[in-house]
C-alpha cells in the first residue's frame, strides 16, 4: 500500500483527538475500521506510531517524525489546491461581483451602484459580524471583494494575502432615543452617558476593547453592553433601554437620532479588499469608486453627520460646507495618493490614513 494523502490526514486527527474514539467520530468511521486502517498504515511506515493506553493514545517516536512532515504537507496541499483554482480562473472575465460585508449601510449603496453599472450582472452578497470571515472567504476564492470595517488603526485581516484600499475614516457616533435628555445637544461627551447601558453589534475585531478604553479615560465603566444584531440595537435605543454605537453614516430613523461624541474618542475605517491573482483585482479601481460614491451618498443622508462634518470644516479653516455636501473621494486607485476622509475631517491624532498594500 502507498501512503496517500488521505492517510496523512488520518494520522493528524488521531494525534489531535487523542483517541481512537474521538477520532473515528470526527472522520465518521467506525472505530474497529478506524483501528485496522491505522495498523494497514503502520506498516507501509514500517512501525508503530502510537502508544496505546488507558487515557487515549499518544505518537512514538516515528509517530512524532511523520506528524512533523504531515503539518508541513497538508497545509501546503491546501495552498496549492486554492492557488491552482485562483491560477485557472486567472484569465477568465468576471461573471459577476460576489461581495462579502458585515452589517452596515453601505453595502446596500455598493450593490445599487454596480447592479446600475452592469445591468443583467449578477451580483451577490453574503453579510456576517466577522471581517476575518468575510477576509478568509475572499482569500480562498468564494467571494470577489471584502467590504468591511476596522476600528481606529487596527490592520486589515490577511494582509499577506489580499490586497485592501480604504474609503472613508468616520468617527463614531451615539444613538439616543428621541425623547433622551440629551437627544437635542449638538454633540455629547462620553462622560455625560456613565450611566447607560450600551448596544452594539458584535465584531471580532478591537472595538469593544477600545470602546472600554476610551469610557475609562472618561472616567467610567459601561454598566451593561448588549451584543446584539443591528435590528435590536436600534430597538433597545428606541425604548431608551440603552445608548447604542454607530457608524456616522447610519441612516435616519424613526424614534431615534444620532449624535457625535465630543473629541471624537473612537473612529471606524470602511475598507475594500480582494485577492491580486483573481479576476476581481481587474474591477478593483471600479468597486472601489463605486464604494465610496455609496460612503458619499450615505454620509449626505444624514443630517447629524453633514452638520459634523461641516462643523469640523469650519474649526480647520477652511470655510463652511456646501449644502449637502459629503465625503469626497479621488478615484484613483494604482497611484492612490490615501483613502479620502470626510471633508474637513483633519483625522484624530495618529490616525493612519494609508494602508500598506501588498499588489502582486
Amino acid at each position: 500500500m502507498d501512503l496517500e494523502l488521505r492517510h496523512l490526514k488520518t494520522i493528524r486527527t488521531i494525534a489531535d483527538a487523542g483517541s481512537l474514539t474521538k477520532a473515528a467520530a470526527q472522520l465518521g468511521l467506525a472505530q474497529p475500521a478506524l483501528s485496522a486502517q491505522l495498523k494497514r498504515i503502520e506498516r507501509t511506515l514500517g512501525g508503530k506510531l502510537f502508544e496505546r493506553g488507558r487515557f487515549g493514545v499518544r505518537p512514538t517516536a516515528l509517530g512524532e517524525f511523520v506528524l512533523e512532515r504531515a503539518r508541513v504537507v497538508l497545509p501546503a496541499i491546501s495552498e496549492l489546491q486554492q492557488e491552482a483554482v485562483r491560477f485557472g480562473s486567472a484569465g477568465s472575465r468576471m461573471t459577476g461581483f460576489r461581495l462579502g460585508g458585515t452589517h452596515g449601510p453601505l453595502l446596500g449603496g455598493l450593490v445599487d451602484r454596480l447592479a446600475t453599472a452592469h445591468p443583467g450582472v449578477p451580483v451577490t452578497t453574503f453579510t456576517t459580524w466577522s471581517e476575518r470571515e468575510i477576509a478568509a472567504s475572499v482569500a480562498a476564492g468564494r467571494l470577489d471583494f471584502a467590504l468591511i470595517g476596522a476600528c481606529g488603526e487596527a490592520p486589515a485581516p490577511e494582509p499577506e494575502r489580499l490586497s485592501w484600499r480604504e474609503i472613508a475614516v468616520d468617527p463614531v457616533f451615539v444613538m439616543l432615543a428621541d425623547r433622551h435628555p440629551l437627544a437635542g445637544r449638538r454633540e455629547i461627551g462620553l462622560a455625560e452617558l456613565a450611566t447607560e447601558a450600551w448596544a452594539d453589534v458584535p465584531g471580532d475585531g478591537c472595538f469593544a476593547d477600545c470602546f472600554t478604553l476610551a469610557c475609562a479615560r472618561a472616567g467610567f465603566t459601561p454598566a451593561r453592553v448588549y451584543e446584539t444584531d443591528t435590528a435590536s440595537c436600534i430597538h433597545l435605543v428606541q425604548v431608551g433601554r440603552a445608548a447604542g454605537l454607530c457608524r456616522a453614516t447610519l441612516p435616519p430613523t424613526p424614534g431615534m437620532v444620532t449624535r457625535p461624541l465630543a473629541g471624537t474618542p473612537l473612529t471606524w475605517r470602511h475598507l475594500v479588499g480582494w485577492h491580486p491573482a483573481t479576476p476581481a483585482a481587474n474591477s478593483a479601481a471600479e468597486v472601489v469608486a463605486q464604494a465610496r460614491a455609496a460612503h458619499a451618498d450615505a454620509a449626505a443622508r444624514s443630517e447629524s453627520y453633514t452638520r459634523w462634518l461641516a462643523d469640523h470644516r469650519t474649526a480647520a479653516g477652511a470655510g463652511p460646507m456646501p449644502d449637502g455636501a459629503g465625503p469626497q473621494s479621488s478615484g484613483h486607485e494604482e497611484a492612490d495618493p490615501g483613502p479620502p476622509k470626510p471633508t474637513g475631517y483633519p483625522g484624530p491624532p495618529g490616525a493612519i490614513h494609508n494602508i500598506p498594500q501588498k499588489d502582486n
